[in-house]
């Protein structure tokens, strides 16, 4: 069987399992099955469908199927959880002996599933993590309530009350809405969009075909309902919320080319223009209530699990589409990245979760990694939060149990004591420890950033200060100062000048894990395959080929190693700066805990060198074990205030050095290492970016030799900076598409690049391809229209299927109706139907060939297998010891797949008597 890239193995299921049967009639018998699962032809190649004990959780993780052991595609959901289903046209399958469903988030790099958590154990730093060093408490508590009454109501305009192009369904527009009253002028904006869940729950006393709106018998689940506390908290401190409603899109995007992002994006602008309408000209449920009382030019978007795609892409698209909103915070909580999208010009916050059950590679660290540089003169701020101890559920009550409406559940699940993670571990938050911890970091955060109340940014800039609110909470910040506030001395993202290393050391920029590094130039970080637990080098599902994260692996033998930077003339006075800062992190399979000097030097030769563990536990492995997905290999801040720098001179800072004089042995990763202050930036829609499309593209097959394809990549008008973007191809190539992964690169002036694929042409009969090319990570750009869709339609006739009667003696047992092809074919061609008696009758002198699973049973079936020309219809004859004629029996064949045949036919079978 092929082994698939984790892109292909996300977009293969995506792209296939809303295709219709070929008709109405019956389904096939399955060619392959064990006691869960089955494998049938259909018109667009093979269903495999698995059948569960238990409803399956809905995950923002993608839910694929493993045919022996190895990931094929992502898998559809049924609506009640208990059945998955996918189509390829891939014809190993045909040998499968086991499927399996496994999560995208539990997976290693080379494919396979992580370690059972039950077999979790602690690791060498958790006690340390249980007691850690503390940041400073802040004066004032961002969760603490304001002097504003709050009113809370909903409004409902039906279950399907708006058309989502990116979904090709209707959407529901439900929201529940927290107002301060007696606020006076327009108050700034914050949408919370809760993530994939459930969207059902209760017995349907009518099935119906399709997954939304819920059946007679089911209610929705309110996960809308889930923020209360954060949402409270901001309204209470004059800031209008609204948490809306999206559960057709978490019905219907197991369908969608990207997982939903578009539709969620879609859905979210969709209730800021009904914001618009119903806060200038009123109407709707509120008539004039609002009006005048609401700043759509300043707006903040709350998104958790596939809802923080969901608000990076609206934040996106507001701004390809001119900028109509002012969203100016961003706040992707606990989020997927599937497609490698940047969010640039507006203020961002991702908050990760160590405990993530759900997404477990937080996969959401790489919106900080991929837009942090991404575009020239970029002058927003953004940040990590990296809470310990934090699941991924528990931030909504609605997904709490205990707390929830309908069913939820612990999306970490059981584990022993001893697993950082672990229900009764002491590090593991309890619900509504969590939940205040996401109260006091968002309702900061859009303080901050909506409202400019500074007070709070100590909670995000790298200082790892604490909201008195948030407990016991471990947290830990990474923060990229505003560009107008910082100096950047070394991003570690490509080689160090020259004669910058000395003593036993060696350094390498490095990219991704050992079995996914895009870069044949670029060493991958990490020894390990990754597993989940390395955020910043583990490859994104759609994007699975593009490089992650450039840093920098140090490494050194003894204490004599010196890494020294040399700062231009013209940026020596650093007088204006708070703080030295990079992220570091150790390595994972090395020692637990290393540690470096700092040293800074002036001019007059005087330096001041400072430990990296005085001021930082960035160089402490964080907690647990390699057998769950843990530890987290997560870069975090060493922040050294230039104030605890007596002696140096400031305005003549000549070098920054680390030195290895602290422990004989170690490596560690180095990236961004900067002077700044903290500061709020400068945030608004990123509109004077040009905006990157990719085309789609369908062609034939063709007979002979092989066809170029090109897909065009275009910008929207000439940049005056280059630009570029990566692009690769993903979904189901088959044999016959070429992939591509590749670096396209616009020069000032440029505004088209092709990307040609070769496709392979033949003159068998095969199933049409559908696949994408996918941008991902733009430099000084947008992206647009970020997948093109590519088709290859087979353009071979169908071959002619013949079956001819059968003559077999009794004692052969097993024996066949002689199927043959005009033609070989790339499907499977089958042909089935049923037994009839004549003078040989049923259980006497033959049975099914599935008589074994159901005794008595009629069917027969059989196949041509792909690149075959001839197969059979298999029948079991019974050998009895009585002397008797030959005797006839029939098959009625009427079901056929793949072959051109006239049904029904009928075939004769003779037996021949042997005793």
């Amino acid at each position: 069987m092929r082994h698939l890239s984790l892109g292909m193995v996300a977009l293969l299921g995506l792209g296939l399992t809303t295709a219709p049967l070929a008709s109405a009639a019956p389904p096939a018998p399955s060619i392959a099955q064990g006691n869960n699962w089955s494998i049938r032809p259909v018109a667009a190649g093979y269903e495999l469908t698995l059948r569960l004990g238990a409803p399956a959780p809905m995950r923002a993780s993608l839910p694929l199927l493993a045919v022996d052991g190895e990931p094929i595609g992502v898998a559809k959901q049924s609506n009640d959880l208990r059945s998955l289903t996918l189509v390829t046209t891939d014809p190993a399958v045909l040998k499968a002996k086991d499927v399996k469903l496994v999560w995208s988030g539990d997976l290693g790099q080379d494919g396979k599933k992580i370690e059972s958590r039950a077999a979790a154990k602690g690791g060498p730093n958790d006690a340390y993590w249980l007691k850690p060093k503390l940041g400073a408490l802040l004066k004032d508590d961002p969760a603490k309530a304001g002097k504003f009454k709050v009113e809370t109501s909903e409004y409902n305009l039906g279950d399907e009350a708006v058309f989502l192009p990116g979904l090709g369904q209707k959407s529901e527009v439900v929201g529940k809405v927290y107002t301060p009253v007696g606020a006076t002028g327009k108050r700034p904006f914050v949408l919370f969009l809760h993530g994939r869940h459930s969207y059902c729950y209760g017995d349907a006393t009518t099935p119906q075909d399709k997954p939304w709106p819920c059946a007679k018998g089911e209610k929705p689940v309110p996960s809308y309902r889930g923020y209360d506390g954060a949402a409270q908290a901001l309204a209470s401190n004059g800031y209008q919320v609204v948490s809306i409603s999206s559960n057709a899109v978490n019905a219907y995007d197991g369908g969608a080319y990207d997982a939903g992002a578009q539709a969620r994006a879609e859905l979210i602008l969709d209730h800021l223009k009904l914001w618009k309408q119903w806060s200038t000209t009123g109407g709707g449920p509120f008539g004039a209530k609002y009006v005048g009382k609401v700043d759509l030019q300043n707006v903040g978007l709350m998104g958790h699990s596939r809802g923080g795609e969901g608000v990076a892409r609206a934040a996106v698209v507001n701004a390809d589409r001119g900028g109509e909103f002012g969203i100016r915070a961003v706040l992707p909580l606990a989020p997927v990245d599937f497609a490698r999208m940047t969010v640039p010009g507006v203020a961002m916050s991702v908050i990760l979760p160590t405990c993530d059950g759900d997404v477990s590679d937080l996969q959401g660290q790489k919106f900080y990694d991929d837009t942090r540089y991404s575009v020239t003169g970029d002058a927003a701020t953004r940040s990590t939060v990296t809470v310990l101890g934090a699941n991924h559920n528990f931030f909504n009550t609605e997904w709490t149990p205990g707390q929830s409406e309908a069913p939820s559940n612990d999306d970490w699940g059981g584990e022993p004591k001893a697993s950082p993670c672990g229900e009764k571990y002491a590090g593991r938050l309890k619900a509504k420890e969590q939940q205040a911890v996401g109260t006091a970091y968002l309702s900061g955060f859009f303080r901050l950033h909506l409202g400019n109340e500074k007070q709070f940014l100590p909670l995000f800039d790298g200082s790892d200060a604490r909201a008195a609110s948030a407990g016991r909470a471990v947290v830990r910040v990474v923060s990229q100062a505003p560009l107008a506030s910082r100096r950047d001395v070394n991003r570690f993202d490509s080689a160090l000048p020259k004669g910058a290393l000395t003593g036993k050391a060696s350094a390498v920029v490095c990219s991704g894990a050992k079995l996914t590094s895009a870069r044949a130039a670029t060493p991958t970080c990490l020894s390990t395959d990754g597993s989940g637990d390395s955020p910043h080098w583990d490859a994104a599902w759609f994007a699975a080929h593009t490089p992650t994260m450039a840093a920098t692996r140090l490494s050194w033998r003894d204490k004599t190693g010196v890494l020294k930077l040399n700062l231009p003339a013209a940026q020596r006075d650093v007088r204006k700066y708070a703080a030295l800062s990079f992220r570091a992190a150790p390595d994972p399979v090395g020692a637990p805990k290393v540690d470096l000097s700092v040293r800074v030097v002036d001019g007059r030769g005087k330096a001041v060198s400072v430990p990296v563990s005085k001021v930082s536990d960035a160089l402490t492995r964080l907690p647990g074990a390699k057998e769950n997905g843990l530890p987290k290999n997560l870069l975090r801040t060493v922040r050294i205030p230039l104030s605890s720098l007596k002696g140096v001179d400031l305005r003549d800072v000549r070098s920054v050095e680390l030195r290895t004089d602290k422990v004989a042995k170690g490596t560690v990763y180095l990236s961004d290492l900067s002077f700044s202050s903290p500061g709020v930036g400068i945030s608004a829609p990123a509109t004077k970016l040009v905006k990157v499309s990719a085309s789609d593209v369908k062609v034939k097959e063709g007979d002979k030799g092989t066809q170029i394809v090109d897909f065009f990549v275009r910008l929207n008008r000439a940049s005056t900076r280059p630009v570029k973007v990566y692009a690769e191809t993903t979904g189901d190539l088959g044999a016959t598409v070429g992939s591509v992964a590749r670096v396209v690169n616009f020069k000032p002036g440029q505004v088209k690049q092709k990307i040609s694929l070769p496709v392979k042409s033949n003159t068998r009969d095969s199933y049409d391809l559908k696949f994408q090319l996918v941008l991902s990570v733009p430099q000084d750009a947008l992206l647009d229209r970020s997948f093109g869709q590519g088709e290859v339609i087979d353009d071979d006739p169908t071959p002619t299927l013949t079956v001819g009667n059968l003559t077999t003696v009794e004692k052969n047992g097993e024996a066949g109706f002689p199927l043959k092809l005009s033609a070989a074919s790339d499907k499977y061609v089958g042909l089935r139907g049923k037994l009839t008696d004549g003078t040989a009758v049923l259980k006497q002198d033959f049975v099914s060939q599935y008589d074994e699973w159901d005794p008595g049973a009629r069917d027969i079936e059989g196949a041509v297998e792909p690149g075959q020309l001839k197969g059979e219809l298999v029948v079991k004859i019974v050998d009895d010891k009585v002397k008797e004629p030959a005797e006839t029996f029939s098959a009625v064949l009427d079901q056929g797949d793949g072959g051109e045949i006239k049904l029904p036919v009928t075939v004769t079978g003779t037996i021949t008597d042997n005793d």
